[in-house]
């Protein structure tokens, strides 16, 4: 099979991750050629995510490259048996790479912490408020619905039992998406999606200064083990995806310190009289009273 000239952010990623730990062993590129047969191209195909890798080939790399047993190990394995098929294979005419990555990333993740600087992040919106923020961006286009369902089928992730944790600018609240039943209805909705246990929910309030928006949009993706989590960057134009340690360290040390700057998660089922301090239900709450 020749090389594939467009591979997935799963296939870069296990590839990189070969990489490194090739490097790290010390051995070079003729030397794990040589433990699987082949030529230097196909471990230089492979580690740029060209070429796929079969299960019994992975396990000895491994193996030579002094990977120990354990959680990380077993997640190299699983990126190389996954077949990268899902729900969004039905999108592939309609959406770039990057898309399609995001969606096959979410499906494995056992955890998201998103940070939307701007508006109400994806996972969380409504159909009508989705459609008033893409229209924006498309205009009257004919697939227009099509990109509408898609990122409403993202939010499947939220009937699983991943974690997920949100922080909101409250600009993203008050900005007018659509109209005031639109924000309305959003706002709501948030309430009852913060309603599920494994979904944690803040605002990031005004009084709290520019961080929020200095740190632009991101969300952090937890995989099976520490080494295979990845950090996706939306931007104008186009998309990435960071898989570096350090990198992924400094955004994970960014989204805690906004989460400690940001108002208490909301709590729907605290009556009115037990919010002592200002938190993020009674913002909602303030900012849904004025919309009336």
């Amino acid at each position: 099979m020749p090389p594939r000239k467009q591979p997935s952010e799963r296939q870069r990623r296990l590839g990189a991750e070969l990489r490194k730990l090739r490097t790290r062993s010390g051995i070079s590129t003729d030397q794990a050629a040589a433990l699987l047969e082949a030529d230097r191209a196909r471990i230089s195909n492979i580690e740029v995510g060209r070429l796929d890798v079969s299960r019994n080939r992975l396990y000895m790399l491994l193996r030579e490259y002094d990977c120990p047993p354990g959680p990380y190990f077993d997640g190299l394995m699983a990126l190389a048996q996954e077949s990268g098929r899902g729900w969004w294979d039905a999108y592939k005419d309609l959406l770039g790479r990057s898309a399609l990555d995001l969606a096959e990333l979410e499906a494995r993740s056992i955890s998201v912490r998103a940070h939307e600087a701007s508006v109400i992040p994806g996972i969380l919106q409504t159909e009508d408020y989705a459609r008033a923020v893409i229209s924006s961006i498309t205009g009257d286009h004919p697939d227009l619905e099509r990109w509408i369902r898609f990122r409403l089928d993202r939010q499947r992730i939220l009937c699983g039992h991943r974690s997920y944790h949100a922080i909101i600018p409250e600009a993203g609240l008050r900005m007018l998406v659509g109209d005031a039943k639109t924000m309305r209805m959003q706002l709501l909705r948030l309430i009852e999606i913060a309603r599920l246990p494994h979904v944690t929910l803040q605002i990031f309030p005004f009084e709290k200064g520019v961080y929020s928006t200095h740190s632009g949009s991101f969300i952090l993706y937890g995989g099976s083990t520490p080494e295979l989590d990845t950090v996706y960057r939306e931007r104008p134009i186009g998309a990435d995806f960071l898989g570096d340690g350090s990198a992924v360290a400094d955004y994970a040390r960014m989204f805690e310190r906004l989460a400690s700057m940001a108002l208490a998660p909301v709590d729907p089922t605290a009556t009115p009289e037990a919010h002592e301090a200002r938190d993020s239900l009674s913002l909602l709450q303030h900012i849904l009273h004025e919309l009336r």
